[in-house]
């Protein structure tokens, strides 16, 4: 499958590297433009390329959004966005000058919901924001016993699906915490499922006492 990647950090970085070794093309983007990501495509190899945000876009019938909170409004126009499905990584940090990390109040709405508003016709799924990098790098296996859990939602039960499997290929197991609004909160920082390593009968029994 064709994926691309917009962010070039800790997430969007450690999953170009992923998703390439599981067989799938990925093209991936930053703010800084493709040359500066040359060292990091060599690195993971033929099945990656640098390109621009929108080229990534385009090239991917899979989208990972993995920038950070503050880029979100300097994402290409709705329309390139039509139809796809996006992994919404993004967590409503804000970080001052000194570089402090404090959590943006968004009220009743969510991260995924106002990235949504950005693109109202993608197809969108909450997905890789819960784990820590580390994790994601370090932890992906095939033993389904030992599998951790990266957790989903969304309104689109196909695009879940097609999320599930990218999910399983690397190496981890996908559990659904719903629809967008409802499982995008409970994927929110500071829940009880973010960033907490667990198997997906731990996550799942999890689920079910949030409930």
């Amino acid at each position: 499958m064709n994926i691309g990647i917009i962010g070039a950090g800790n997430i969007g970085a450690n999953a170009a590297i992923l998703f390439a070794k599981a067989g799938h093309k990925v093209a991936i983007s930053n703010s800084k433009g493709p040359e500066s990501l040359f060292d990091l495509v060599s690195k993971i190899g033929p099945n990656a390329s640098a390109a621009s945000i929108e080229e990534a876009v385009r090239f991917g019938e899979v989208i990972l959004l993995a920038l950070p909170w503050s880029q979100r409004n300097k994402l290409p126009a709705a329309q390139v966005f039509e139809n796809k499905i996006v992994m919404d990584a993004t967590n409503p940090y804000k970080v001052d000058q000194a570089g402090n990390y404090t959590i943006e109040n968004l009220g009743q709405s969510t991260s995924s919901e106002e990235i949504l508003k950005l693109m109202p016709g993608a197809r969108l799924v909450k997905a890789f924001n819960t784990m820590y990098f580390e994790t994601l790098r370090d932890s992906g296996t095939k033993d389904p016993n030992k599998q951790l859990v990266l957790f989903i939602a969304s309104d689109d039960s196909e695009a879940k699906e097609v999320v599930a499997r990218l999910i399983e290929d690397i190496g981890f197991a996908a559990v659904d915490t719903g629809f967008l609004k409802e499982g995008g909160r409970l994927q929110q920082p500071d829940s009880a499922i973010y960033n907490v390593p667990m198997t997906v009968e731990e996550a799942k029994k999890k689920l079910t006492d949030l409930k």
